[in-house]
């Protein structure tokens, strides 16, 4: 079997793909055909989010891929997001998020950051305030927004089959975990080389919880492209950095979403290798001295103006 096939187990019982299409910041119009063609050449896992503004592209794209019977519904996991400004209305953000993707029900709900904005600010998903910053309330806790999650799930298991979180630091799960009545299914975090969050990696690990990484090689001109280590576990195997840094997730036991709307690059990121003691020593020695020397790069950390209790970041 290709390991592009890899699957892992949640805590749920439930199968999901290691290697995931993603879609944030693809642009309109490009969201759609990327979704069939990775459902056409084998992807069976897709990722969404309220936020992006693009469900309804992506169901057009399984709905494309499903009536010309290329896989069937049970055959792909979808996951979308729950958004900072429908925290207190989850049940309201889910039914809206499935009649935007044209489906029944979604195989995994996350969280999509620790925190809730004002719900009747002056933007839908962006609320600010006077000053520009974002419309923040300060009093809801994100625990408050997991127990309602857990509601909405116990309540329409039929809509929801997992629910999981997103962003999450240690500090924050451990904040999370005593109260939880369900343990998430998934933490999806930034992840790569350059920012290994290891210390939130393994936490999930002794907790049954799946990483699953977004933004796998940094940003659009990463210096993991031409990182040394990078490119000599490159050479080794013959593939190109990208498909290093992509497969390193699946040797961590992690699952990986690679984005891309080009047809030949959605296909290529299937390519994945399998990684041995002696590449992942490497890799992790320049992680470990990145993290050492704190030089470590978070590209994605939106201006919210609250310690989410990253290291990085503290």
């Amino acid at each position: 079997m290709s390991i592009s096939k890899t699957v892992f187990k949640l805590n749920t019982g439930a199968e999901i793909p290691a290697l995931g299409l993603g879609t944030w910041q693809s642009g309109p119009g490009e969201v759609t055909r990327a979704v069939y063609h990775a459902l056409k050449v084998g992807y069976r896992h897709i990722d969404a989010a309220q936020c992006y503004g693009n469900e309804a592209e992506v169901g057009e794209g399984i709905k494309r891929a499903l009536s010309e019977n290329l896989v069937k519904r049970s055959e792909i996991f979808v996951t979308t997001k729950l958004w900072c400004t429908y925290h207190t209305r989850v049940e309201e953000a889910l039914n809206t998020s499935l009649s935007k993707l044209g489906l029944d029900y979604v195989d995994l709900y996350l969280m999509h950051w620790p925190l809730a904005m004002n719900p009747e600010g002056n933007h839908d998903l962006f609320p600010k305030l006077a000053d520009g910053s974002r419309d923040i309330v300060h009093s809801h806790s994100h625990v408050t927004t997991w127990k309602n999650l857990e509601d909405v799930a116990a309540r329409f298991p039929e809509k929801v089959k997992a629910i999981g979180v997103s962003n999450y630091s240690k500090r924050y799960l451990e904040e999370l975990l005593p109260q939880a009545k369900v343990v998430p299914a998934v933490n999806q975090i930034e992840n790569h080389p350059a920012l290994p969050q290891q210390e939130i990696v393994d936490l999930c690990k002794e907790k049954g919880i799946l990483i699953t990484a977004y933004s796998p090689l940094g940003s659009t001109g990463s210096p993991l492209f031409t990182a040394e280590p990078i490119v000599e576990v490159a050479k080794r195997k013959g593939v190109p950095p990208a498909i290093v840094l992509l497969s390193w997730h699946l040797a961590r036991g992690s699952s990986v979403l690679a984005k891309s709307v080009t047809p030949s690059r959605i296909e290529e990121n299937m390519n994945l290798v399998k990684l041995d003691q002696e590449d992942l020593d490497l890799i992790a020695k320049y992680s470990d001295d990145l993290v050492a020397n704190k030089k470590w790069q978070r590209y994605v950390y939106p201006p919210f103006g609250v310690d989410f209790g990253f290291p990085d970041k503290s």
